[in-house]
């Protein structure tokens, strides 16, 4: 049978002192910020500083990153694969060692903090439930490895099960949970501990579409609510656009754009962000290249019906029935393919066959200019 040994940690305290509380520890326990109401929003912004990260062979992962994240904002960092994105998220976390630069958290440098020390929790893309644990005690671990008393910290973690829609399955192992409840217990159990920053990473990649789309509005709820910075990591363009106050799309290790969802969608800084976001299309025109809304263009059978409108010939490739819209696949040529979105409605779209000749036109206001490619 294994032997129970006494933490090193911190000094022995009896159980009649545990149970002889101070008029101090009372004023402290009445006062303490708590979690199960929605909090004021925090005045202390996240902000990185040439944040870097490399790795063996200085392979670089995050290169230089600077970004700040206004206090009780929703951020998403999204990009393809090995883009840094997680990288950066683990560094603020403290579960990744910095290689260069400075994360401030209002006017603290919590660069070389603990993770315990921070002020930011990490809800993980697995969720890490402990699984020989109730739903309630995973989320009082915390409160217990930090010496809070039994009767405390399960008042505490009842209080933010019930605020997350589990109180009534809080004795419940993980095992018995759906992937949605399980969610919400890692969310609780990253809230006990009062973070002003909570981070995720990619916590809604492991549910099913219809399960995502509700945790989705859940998350957003529960952000505005707290009023807590959250900063999320996804690959999803659709999820970041839903969730996001500000966007940061990452490449190579490096920020491409950050602003609000609609301003990176209308106004793609490259053309880079206009592919990894979608719905538009890249065209050139007299002046250069140019990213056209899907949305935002029209098919016609006879050049003529362009009039002076910009476009191009093809042949229909594809069509694709959406619900609410119709996808037309246009080939230009054997290495450029164009997307036409059409409303449901659209009377002409039962005239299109495949392999018919096409005209793809759009509106030259409309067009965004991107910054010309370099030269080869």
């Amino acid at each position: 049978m294994a032997l129970r040994t006494r933490s090193t940690h911190a000094p022995y305290v009896s159980l009649r002192a545990r149970r002889e509380i101070s008029t101090r520890e009372r004023a402290y326990l009445l006062h303490r910020p708590d979690m199960t109401r929605a909090p004021t929003a925090p005045a202390d912004s996240l902000e990185l500083v040439a944040l870097t990260k490399r790795y063996a062979h200085d392979a670089v992962a995050v290169d230089a990153v600077n970004l700040r994240v206004p206090a009780g904002s929703y951020c998403c960092l999204l990009g393809p694969s090995g883009c840094g994105k997680s990288s950066t998220l683990r560094m603020i976390a403290g579960h990744e060692h910095v290689t260069e630069g400075d994360i401030l958290l209002g006017h603290r440098n919590i660069t070389n903090l603990s993770a315990a020390a921070r002020g930011t929790a990490m809800m993980f893309q697995s969720y890490a439930l402990f699984p020989h644990l109730s739903a309630l005690d995973n989320v009082a671990f915390s409160l217990k490895m930090r010496g809070v008393g039994t009767r405390e910290r399960r008042e505490r973690a009842q209080a933010l099960l019930e605020r997350v829609a589990m109180g009534h399955l809080a004795q419940r192992r993980p095992g018995e949970l759906s992937g949605g409840q399980q969610q919400r217990v890692a969310l609780a159990r990253a809230l006990i501990m009062e973070p002003r920053v909570l981070l995720l990473d990619e916590p809604l990649s492991a549910l099913d579409p219809f399960l995502r789309t509700q945790m989705r509005a859940e998350l957003r709820r529960w952000q505005q609510e707290l009023g807590l910075t959250f900063v999320h990591v996804t690959h999803s363009q659709e999820e970041a656009m839903a969730l996001a106050d500000q966007m940061v799309v990452m490449n190579h290790g490096r920020i491409e754009q950050a602003g609000s969802p609609r301003e990176i969608y209308n106004q793609p800084a490259s053309a880079f962000v206009a592919t990894f976001i979608g719905g538009h299309n890249l065209l050139n025109d007299a002046d250069g290249p140019v990213a056209v809304r899907i949305d935002r263009m029209a098919l016609h059978a006879d050049e003529a019906a362009a009039g002076d409108r910009p476009r191009v010939a093809g042949r229909i490739c594809d069509i694709e029935y959406q619900g609410t819209h119709v996808l037309i696949g246009v080939e230009i040529s054997p290495a450029q393919r164009l997307t036409v979105s059409l409303p449901e409605t659209d009377s002409a779209i039962a005239q299109l066959v495949m392999q018919q000749p096409i005209w793809a036109s759009w509106n030259a206001a409309q067009a965004h200019r991107l910054p010309g490619l370099p030269a080869a």
